[in-house]
């Protein structure tokens, strides 16, 4: 009769549930830091995070803490001059408060068409009429460094 094995740490695949620390950081430094905070959990493949991110988690046992570096377009893509976009400011004060005043870097939470969700644009450009949108990633088109800590994976 063969001795009971300790089991190895269970490893990261399609679907798993993850409960982790990350940090993203481009060139201009953090843009997302859970390692201050109560960890995340999510579901990989349920759009949590980039494709390209949740790839470098694939593989990985529970317990690790290591860090990947990106290159340039990798992380979230390129950035895409189309995902700028001008909007009305009559149309902002039908979405939001009427009062609100924008300003450069701002960023604004807009509802998706079907309300049940929200996208973020940074305020690039203020018009009299409009306000100019960047809706790319924060990270579009830059090299990114994530670090991850798996605390544990089911």
């Amino acid at each position: 009769m063969s001795s009971p094995t300790a089991s190895a740490a269970p490893l990261v695949e399609p679907g798993s549930f993850l409960t982790l620390h990350y940090r993203l950081r481009g060139p201009a430094g953090v843009i997302i830091d859970t390692f201050a905070e109560k960890p995340a959990t999510l579901s990989l493949g349920a759009g949590e995070l980039s494709p390209a991110v949740e790839q470098c988690l694939i593989g990985l046992p529970e317990g690790t803490h290591t860090t990947f570096e990106l290159p340039a377009g990798v992380a979230f893509g390129d950035r895409n001059p189309d995902m700028q976009q001008w909007v009305a400011r009559k149309l902002l004060a039908e979405l939001g408060d009427p009062d609100e005043q924008y300003h450069v870097g701002d960023v604004v939470q807009f509802p998706t068409p079907d309300g049940q969700g929200s996208y973020a644009g940074a305020v690039k450009e203020l018009g009299a009429d409009a306000v100019l949108f960047d809706f790319n990633h924060p990270l579009a088109g830059q090299p990114v460094s994530f670090e991850v800590q798996l605390i544990g994976v089911l």
